[in-house]
C-alpha cells in the first residue's frame, strides 16, 4: 500500500532567488535611516551617508565580513514593502519558519562579501584551524574540504515579526501554530544562567589523522566513533577511531527563559499557565525576571529524554525558539524618547505648579487623597542611593504604608503604582508565603542542578512591590520582608546554596485596622496591630479615616457618579499628565543626585532635634503613638532628596525640608486629633479608682493552676437551691477581697469615702456587686 504523497507546489529554488532579490536590492525606508547611521561606526561622513544609502541587508552582510556585528535581524516589515516581493513569502515564512532560516542563511552565505579590513585579531582558534585544513587539502587533494556551514558562520539569523502581530497569551497557544512564526506575552519568571549549545561537533581520526564533522541540531545526539575518511582508512582497510577535538567545535551561547502569564490574561478560578522559551547567540542576558516582555519566535515541539521519555510515552514537550524580544516596561534607565515625548518634558520642567499637576495625575479617576498621592510620587522617585568607601550602603528608596478604613481606595493606588511603574509587583499578603516573597529553591530542568527562583521581592528589584493586605499576613512571613525594607538584600540559606540576592525594591504596603474599621474606643498603636521594628522601617505612615461629613462625602459621591457616567476623570485643577510622558520624566529626575549643602544640613539637623524632644514629651504624657528614630532623620533626608529630583535640581533647598517634615506630619496628624479626641482617658476620680480595682482584677485573672474542683452539691430545696450551710467559696472565686482593694486605693492616694462612692455608683451601672457580706467585690463583666 503506498502512501498518499502532496504536492505544494513551492519551488525552493524560486524562493532562494526572491530571497537575493530582497537581500541584495532592499534599500531602507527613511524611518530606519536613523538607526543605520546609529550602527555605522565610520569616521568620514561621506562613507557613512554612502553606506546607510546602500542596500540595507548588504551593508549589514559587510559589517558581519568586518566581525563588527554578529547578528542579522531579517525584518519582515521589510518584505511586505518590498516591490519584487509578494506578500505570500511572508506567510510562507511565518507558517514554515525553520524552513526558511535555513534558505536565508544558504542565500547569506553565498552574498557574503570579502572583508574591507584585515580581521585577523578577530580569529578565534577555529579560524586557524580551518585554515591550515584547507591548504592541507589544496596540496593533497587539489580542492578544499567541505566544512559544514554552521562551522563558517560568524551570525546569528533572526525574523522580526510583523507589528501588526498580536502578543497572544500562553493559553491560545495551540498545536495548530506549531513550526509557525507566534508573538507571545509574559512576565520573565525564571532565567538560567548562559551555557554554551554545541551545534557542531569536531572528531580527529587516531590513524589518518582527518577532520570529520556533525552538524547537530537537537539537545541529543549519538557521537560518531569510526572514521568515515575513504581516502586513508578505507582505501587501507583500517578503522580508526575518532577523538572528540573540542578546540574545532562549534558552540552558541544558550540560555533557558521561564515566562508566566499576565494576571489579566488569567480566566477566574484557573492558575496562570507557563512557557519554557530558548534564547540563542546574541539574544541571551536581555531578560531578568521581573520583565514584561513580547517575544517573537518558532514554537516547537521537544520530546522528552532519558527517564523522563520513558515516564511521558507519547507526549513531548513544547517550546518557542525566540527571535525578537520586546521589553513592554523597561527599565527608567532604558527608556526611548521620542521628539513629542522630549517637548512634553521640557514643558514639565518650566512649570512652576510641576509638584501638585504630577501628584493629581496619580489616579485621577480616585477622589482626594492629595497628600497620600503627592507621597507616592516621591516614592516613585525615590532618593539618593549611597555606598560609602568602606563598602556600606545606605538605602534611598522610600517605603510606604497606608492604612484605613474598608472603601478609601487603598487597593486601587496599589495597583496604578504597580502599573506605572516600570517594574512592580502586586501581591497580597494572605495570598504570598515567606519563600513566595523572597526566593525558592528549584530543580532546574536543563541542568538537573539546584537553582534559586526569586519571589516577588526579588522581581521587583529596582522597582516597587505592592504588598497588599498586609495586615493579614502571618508573622513569619513578615518577618522575611524586614531585611528587604532596611537592607535591600535577602540573604538564603536553603539545600546548600548559601548567597545574598538583591532586592533594591521600594514597598508599598496597604492594611486594614485590627478591627477592620478604625476603632476610636482603643490607641492607635492597637488599632495599628504592626511590630515597632517594622513600623520604623516605613518612611511614611498615613492613616486614612472615613469620617462622615456632608461637604466631603457629597463631592466624593459626585466624583464617582461622574467617572461612572463618563468613564474618566472629571476636570481636575491641573490638567493630567500621560503615564508615558510622567513615567520619562521621573526617569530622567531619577538620573539626578542632589546634594545636601552645609545650611541646608544644619537645619535638618535642628528639625530632627525638636522632633525628638516632642516625642519625649509624648512619651512622658502617655500619648506618644509613632516612633521617632535615626530611621526618621534619614527618611527626612530621602524625601527631602526626592523633591529636589523632582525639579532635577543639584541641590536639596529649605523648601524640599519642609515639605518633607510636613508630609511626616500628615502622616501623623490623624493619630493625633483621635488621641486629642477619643483617647483621652476619663480623668474624674472615680474613673481613675475604677481603672485601679480593673486593673487588680486582670492581674488576678492571669493563667494559674487552679486546684482540683470538687464536685457541685446541691440542695434539697424545691429548686435544688444550696443549703445555707454549704460552704460559698466557689462563687466567689473571682471576686476580689475588699481589705485589698482598699489598700491599694489607699495607697494610690485616694480616701476610704471615695472608693465607697464609686463602689456604689458602678453597682447601681449594675457592674460590680459585693458578696460575702460585703467583704469581696465580684464584677460581673
Amino acid at each position: 500500500m503506498s502512501l498518499n504523497t502532496f504536492d505544494n507546489s513551492i519551488s525552493y529554488e524560486d524562493e532562494k532567488d526572491k530571497i537575493t532579490d530582497f537581500l541584495s536590492k532592499f534599500k531602507a525606508q527613511e524611518k530606519d535611516l536613523a538607526q543605520d547611521f546609529a550602527n555605522i561606526d565610520i569616521g568620514a561622513d561621506g562613507d557613512a551617508r554612502a553606506e546607510a544609502l546602500s542596500p540595507k541587508y548588504m551593508a549589514q552582510l559587510q559589517r558581519i565580513a568586518n566581525r563588527d556585528q554578529q547578528m542579522l535581524v531579517v525584518d519582515l516589515e521589510d518584505i511586505y514593502t518590498h516591490e519584487n516581493t509578494l506578500s505570500e513569502l511572508v506567510s510562507r515564512i511565518r507558517n514554515n519558519t525553520r524552513r526558511y532560516v535555513s534558505l536565508f542563511s544558504e542565500v547569506v552565505d553565498k552574498l557574503m562579501p570579502l572583508p574591507t579590513k584585515d580581521i585577523s585579531e578577530h580569529d578565534e582558534v577555529i579560524d586557524v584551524i580551518l585554515h591550515q585544513r584547507r591548504e592541507r587539502n589544496e596540496q593533497l587533494e587539489g580542492v578544499s574540504a567541505g566544512f559544514p556551514d554552521h562551522l563558517l558562520r560568524r551570525y546569528n539569523l533572526y525574523f522580526q515579526p510583523l507589528k501588526s502581530d498580536v502578543a497572544m497569551a500562553v493559553r491560545d497557544v495551540k498545536g495548530v501554530h506549531l513550526g509557525h512564526l507566534i508573538t507571545v506575552r509574559g512576565i520573565v519568571t525564571r532565567v538560567s544562567e548562559v551555557k554554551p549549545l554545541l551545534q557542531v561537533n569536531a572528531y580527529t581520526c587516531d590513524v589518518c589523522g582527518s577532520e570529520t564533522f556533525q552538524d547537530i541540531s537537537s539537545k541529543s545526539f549519538a557521537p560518531i566513533l569510526d572514521c568515515q575518511n575513504e581516502s586513508e582508512c578505507k582505501k587501507n582497510g583500517i578503522s580508526g577511531s575518532l577523538h572528540m577535538q573540542t578546540r574545532a567545535c562549534r558552540f552558541s551561547p544558550f540560555q533557558e527563559v521561564k515566562i508566566q502569564e499576565m494576571a489579566d490574561q488569567v480566566p477566574v478560578g484557573h492558575i496562570p499557565r507557563s512557557m519554557t522559551i530558548h534564547v540563542n547567540g546574541g539574544l541571551t542576558r536581555q531578560m531578568n525576571p521581573g520583565d514584561v516582555v513580547h517575544l517573537g519566535g518558532i514554537f516547537l515541539p521537544i520530546p522528552y529524554t532519558g527517564f523522563q521519555a520513558i515516564r511521558a510515552g507519547l507526549l513531548t514537550d513544547t517550546y518557542l525558539e525566540v527571535h525578537h524580544i520586546h521589553q513592554l516596561k523597561k527599565q527608567y534607565s532604558e527608556m526611548e524618547m521620542t521628539p513629542d515625548i522630549d517637548r512634553a518634558v521640557e514643558g514639565l520642567k518650566r512649570d512652576p505648579a510641576l509638584y501638585n499637576k504630577l501628584a493629581q495625575s496619580i489616579a485621577p479617576e480616585i477622589y482626594g487623597h492629595e497628600d497620600v498621592k503627592k507621597a507616592l510620587l516621591l516614592l516613585l522617585v525615590g532618593g539618593v542611593t549611597k555606598v560609602t568607601g568602606d563598602g556600606m550602603k545606605i538605602r534611598g528608596d522610600l517605603n510606604v504604608c497606608l492604612m484605613g478604613d474598608p472603601g478609601v481606595a487603598k487597593s486601587q493606588l496599589l495597583k496604578y503604582i504597580s502599573k506605572i511603574a516600570p517594574r512592580g509587583v502586586y501581591t497580597t499578603g494572605k495570598g504570598s508565603s515567606g519563600v513566595g516573597l523572597t526566593a525558592a529553591v528549584m530543580r532546574d530542568p536543563v541542568t538537573d542542578e539546584m537553582v534559586l527562583e526569586g519571589g516577588a521581592l526579588v522581581l521587583a528589584d529596582n522597582g516597587i512591590c505592592c504588598i497588599d493586605e498586609f495586615d493579614k499576613m502571618e508573622e513569619a512571613d513578615r518577618t522575611a520582608i524586614h531585611e528587604v525594607m532596611e537592607q535591600q538584600t535577602i540573604s538564603i540559606s536553603k539545600a546548600g546554596i548559601s548567597t545574598t540576592l538583591n532586592a533594591r525594591t521600594s514597598i508599598l504596603a496597604a492594611a486594614n485596622p485590627l478591627y477592620g474599621r478604625y476603632n476610636p474606643k482603643v490607641s492607635p498603636v492597637e488599632n495599628i496591630n504592626l511590630p515597632a521594628a517594622l513600623l520604623s522601617r516605613f518612611d511614611l505612615l498615613f492613616l486614612i479615616l472615613d469620617k462622615p461629613s456632608r461637604d466631603d462625602d457629597e463631592r466624593l459621591a459626585q466624583h464617582v457618579t461622574y467617572v461612572h457616567m463618563h468613564n474618566h476623570h472629571p476636570e481636575l485643577e491641573h490638567e493630567v499628565v500621560d503615564p508615558l510622558v510622567m513615567r520619562h520624566y521621573i526617569a530622567i529626575a531619577r538620573s539626578k543626585r542632589p546634594t545636601v549643602p552645609p545650611q541646608v544640613s544644619g537645619y535638618v539637623v535642628d528639625s530632627y532635634v525638636r522632633l525628638r524632644k516632642v516625642s519625649k514629651e509624648e512619651e512622658e504624657q502617655n500619648r506618644s503613638h509613632s516612633y521617632t528614630s535615626a530611621r526618621t532623620l534619614l527618611g527626612i533626608l530621602r524625601l527631602s532628596q526626592a523633591l529636589a529630583r523632582l525639579r532635577c535640581a543639584d541641590e536639596v533647598m529649605h523648601q524640599d525640608v519642609d515639605e518633607a517634615l510636613r508630609l511626616m506630619a500628615c502622616s501623623k496628624e490623624s493619630l493625633q486629633e483621635d488621641a486629642e479626641k477619643d483617647f483621652e482617658p476619663d480623668r474624674s476620680v472615680i474613673s481613675q479608682i475604677f481603672r485601679l480595682i480593673k486593673a487588680m482584677v486582670n492581674a488576678d485573672r492571669t493563667p494559674k493552676r487552679k486546684p482540683h474542683r470538687q464536685q457541685k452539691r446541691f440542695g434539697r430545696g424545691p429548686g435544688r437551691e444550696r443549703d445555707m450551710d454549704v460552704d460559698s467559696d466557689e462563687d466567689d472565686e473571682d471576686a476580689l477581697s475588699m481589705v485589698d482593694i482598699r489598700a491599694r486605693v489607699m495607697n494610690a492616694g485616694f480616701t476610704e469615702a471615695q472608693l465607697m462612692e464609686t463602689i456604689v455608683e458602678y453597682e447601681e451601672l449594675d457592674l460590680c456587686m459585693r458578696v460575702s457580706n460585703g467583704s469581696k467585690l465580684r464584677f460581673n463583666v
